[in-house]
C-alpha cells in the first residue's frame, strides 16, 4: 500500500486504528472450539466486525508460528480475508544478514502479500536495506518499544552521552529510506517522548503500541505524535480482540474499536481546526 492511499484512508475513516490480530487458544469465546481451525473463524469475525473503524491490521507471527504448520495456512487466509483496502503488518520482527533479509522480504511482501514487517535493527544496514526495495511496501523498525526491557539497551545512553540508542537507530536508517518506505514503533507507554521522536522524524509514520491492554494514553501520544498526514497508526490487540468472552465478543470487539475511532476522529478534527488558524 503506498503512503497516499494510507493517508486517503486514514482520513475517510477519520481513524488511524491498527486492530493487531493475536488469538491465543486458550482466549477464545467459551462457544467456540478451542483448536486451530477455530483461529480463522475468530479472526474473520473480528475483521468483519471492525473493518469500517480501522485502517491497518498487525498479524503477529509468533502466536501462529505456535501452531506449527497449520498456523501458517491460518496467517496466509487472514491475511487474504482481510484484502488490499487496509494496510497489512507482518508483526515478524525479523533481521538479518543481506541475503537472509532478502528472502524474508520476498516471503512477506511476495509470498504473502503484507505490506509492511516489523524488523529489529540491531544488525545494521545490511539487514535493514534489502526490505526498503520492494516499491508500495514498508519496513517498521523497533525504535522504542512499549515493553519493560526497553530501558536494557534501547534507552541507555551511548558514551560519549550525546543521545540514547533509540535516538541513534532512528537517525541512522533514516538516511537508508524514506517516510514513503520507513515506520518506526515508538511505545505508547514514553508518550513524554513522543515530541522528540517527532523532532528527529517529522514525517514518518510511527507504529504505537501499547494503547489499551499495556495501559498507554491515546490522547497523550496524539498530542505530539500527530502529524498534517496522520503520521500514526495506533494498535490495539487485547483490549478489541478480547473485549468480550462471550457470545457477543464481536460486538464488544467493534465497541472497543469504535471508541478508540471517537477519539482519534476529534484529535483529527482538532488539528484540521489548529491547521486553519495557522493558516490565516
Amino acid at each position: 500500500m503506498q503512503r497516499a492511499q494510507l493517508i486517503q484512508n486514514i482520513f475517510k475513516k477519520k481513524s488511524f486504528l491498527c486492530v493487531g490480530l493475536d488469538p491465543e487458544l486458550d482466549k477464545l469465546p467459551t462457544h467456540l472450539n478451542r483448536n486451530a481451525s477455530s483461529i480463522l473463524a475468530f479472526n474473520k469475525a473480528i475483521i468483519d466486525a471492525t473493518r469500517e473503524v480501522c485502517v491497518a491490521y498487525k498479524p503477529n507471527l509468533a502466536f501462529y508460528e505456535a501452531l506449527g504448520p497449520e498456523g501458517w495456512i491460518i496467517f496466509e487466509e487472514t491475511v487474504q480475508y482481510i484484502g488490499q483496502q487496509h494496510l497489512i503488518i507482518a508483526d515478524a520482527k525479523r533481521g538479518d544478514i543481506g541475503n537472509t533479509s532478502r528472502l524474508y522480504a520476498e516471503a512477506f511482501f511476495n509470498r504473502l502479500q503484507c505490506d509492511a514487517i516489523t524488523i529489529a535493527p540491531y544488525m545494521g544496514k545490511d539487514s535493514v536495506v534489502p526490505f526498503l526495495a520492494f516499491e508500495g511496501k514498508w519496513a517498521i523498525l523497533l525504535a522504542l518499544t512499549s515493553n519493560e526491557g526497553s530501558k536494557n539497551f534501547q534507552r541507555e545512553w551511548l558514551e560519549d552521552r550525546r543521545e540514547p540508542v533509540w535516538e541513534s537507530v532512528m537517525k541512522q536508517s533514516m538516511t537508508w529510506g524514506n517516510p514513503d518506505n520507513l515506520m518506526f514503533v515508538v511505545g505508547a507507554t514514553h508518550p513524554e517522548t513522543f515530541a522528540r521522536v517527532r523532532e528527529i522524524a517529522p514525517d514518518h509514520f510511527l507504529l504505537v503500541p501499547g494503547v489499551g491492554a499495556q495501559g498507554g494514553d491515546l490522547q497523550a501520544v496524539c498530542q505530539h505524535g500527530l502529524t498534517r498526514d496522520g503520521g500514526l497508526l495506533i494498535n490495539a490487540s487485547r483490549s478489541i480482540i478480547y473485549a468480550s468472552s462471550g457470545l457477543d465478543f464481536t460486538d464488544a470487539a467493534r465497541r472497543e474499536a469504535e471508541k478508540m475511532q471517537k477519539i482519534m476522529e476529534e484529535t483529527l478534527k482538532r488539528g484540521e481546526k489548529r491547521e486553519i488558524r495557522e493558516e490565516r
